[in-house]
């Protein structure tokens, strides 16, 4: 049975619950919601230091990670998945937010660098390589307005921004279940 890993990325704790650096983690939550007639209750694992769900869907088995490590930790957390599920290589796919995608899009990646997202350095470095598939979640609704980056990503949605996200995660499911199976 071919196993995949679908970790979002995120920050854990209240104080960043709906940012929009946590579109990984709004994202696993949606696809579990999803799915959660096949899967496993989210339970955190010591081992991975993440919160994980597992389940079947056609003849895959997949398990779904929100690494508890802090973002610009997660490969620490991917790469301890990666080791205890015996999860090949091209079976991990990352799910985060993009400063440089409009909000309502996203884009598949593979083999590309971090482009200044220290999350995915971070698993660039754990696994030695950038020869991984991500799942890039547009968050970028600044318009005109100046606003820093880092401060930007740590603000929460807004209700409409919301709205517009999980629309975008139920497009990028169905693409995602096409591109894994």
């Amino acid at each position: 049975m071919k196993k995949i890993l679908i970790a979002g990325l995120g920050n854990p704790g209240k104080k960043y619950a709906r940012t929009r650096h946590n579109a990984g983690f709004l994202f696993a939550d949606y696809f579990w919601e999803d799915n959660q007639e096949n899967f496993s209750g989210w339970e955190f694992s010591k081992k991975i230091n993440g919160d994980i769900s597992a389940g079947k869907i056609d003849s895959m088995k997949i398990i779904l990670l929100k690494p508890q490590t802090f973002m610009n930790l997660s490969g620490e957390a991917i790469l301890a998945a990666k080791k205890y599920f015996k999860i090949k290589l091209e079976d991990i796919f990352v799910v985060h937010d993009e400063i440089d995608l409009p909000l309502g899009s996203f884009r598949f990646s593979k083999d590309s660098s971090a482009a200044g997202h220290k999350g995915v350095q971070s698993i660039i470095d754990a696994l030695g390589t950038k020869n991984f598939t991500r799942l890039r979640i547009g968050v970028d609704n600044r318009g005109e307005k100046k606003i820093a980056t880092e401060k930007y990503v740590l603000g929460k949605f807004i209700a409409n921004e919301l709205g517009t996200t999980k629309d975008v995660f139920e497009k990028s499911t169905v693409e995602l279940l096409k591109y894994i199976s």
